[in-house]
C-alpha cells in the first residue's frame, strides 16, 4: 500500500492560476516519453524517421481531432523522446457550472488536460497490442524499453503554452516544423 507523503506528492502545478483550459484557443504542447527514452523513431540526416511506435503516436494524435468535435490538431512533429504540437479548442463543451470549480481536484472532460489524457491512454493501448500481436515486426529496443518501463511510457505532466496571437503561433508552427533540424 502506498502512502501519501506531502513532500513527495505534493506537486506544484504550472499551469495558469484560474485559467479555464476548456475555453476556446490555441495551446501549445509539449509532452515527454518517461525517462526521456527515446521509443519513437531516430532524427536521420535533419529528418524525424518514425519507427512503428512512432507511427502510432502519429496516428493517435491526428485521430484527436476525429473523436472529439471540439478540437482540432495543428502543426506537430513526433520526436524520438517527446511531442510538439499545437491544439486548437474550438468551443467550450463543459456546462457553465464546471466553471465554479476550477482549481478543484476535478478535471473538466472537454479540456486540454482530457484531450492529453486521452491520446497518452490511446497511445499507450495500441502499442501495448501491437507488442503482443503474433508476428509483429518491432523495433527490437524501444520494445524492450516498453515493456521494461511496464508500459508507463509518458511522463506524468505535459508543459503547455496559451498561444495568444497570430505572430506567437506563426512562430510556434516554425519551431515545430524544423525541431528535427536543431536535434
Amino acid at each position: 500500500m502506498k502512502f501519501y507523503h506531502p513532500q513527495l506528492h505534493n506537486r506544484r502545478s504550472i499551469r495558469l492560476k484560474g485559467y479555464d483550459y476548456a475555453q476556446k484557443g490555441f495551446y501549445f504542447l509539449t509532452f515527454n516519453t518517461k525517462n526521456r527514452v527515446r521509443i519513437f523513431g531516430e532524427i536521420s540526416s535533419k529528418q524525424m524517421i518514425l519507427n512503428s511506435f512512432g507511427v502510432i503516436a502519429h496516428d493517435q494524435w491526428l485521430n484527436t481531432s476525429k473523436i472529439r468535435r471540439n478540437v482540432r490538431v495543428h502543426a506537430f512533429i513526433i520526436m524520438p523522446d517527446h511531442i510538439h504540437g499545437i491544439l486548437e479548442i474550438t468551443e467550450n463543451l463543459n456546462p457553465p457550472e464546471l466553471k465554479k470549480e476550477v482549481g478543484k481536484f476535478r478535471s473538466p472532460a472537454n479540456s486540454v488536460g482530457a484531450v492529453i489524457r486521452g491520446f497518452k491512454i490511446a497511445t499507450i493501448k495500441r502499442i501495448k497490442e501491437e507488442i503482443q500481436r503474433p508476428g509483429a515486426h518491432l523495433p527490437k529496443r524501444p520494445t524492450e524499453i516498453i515493456q521494461n518501463l511496464n508500459y508507463k511510457i509518458w511522463q506524468r505532466n505535459y508543459y503547455e503554452n496559451i498561444i495568444r496571437d497570430h505572430p506567437s503561433y506563426i512562430n510556434i508552427t516554425n519551431y515545430i516544423i524544423n525541431n528535427p533540424k536543431k536535434a
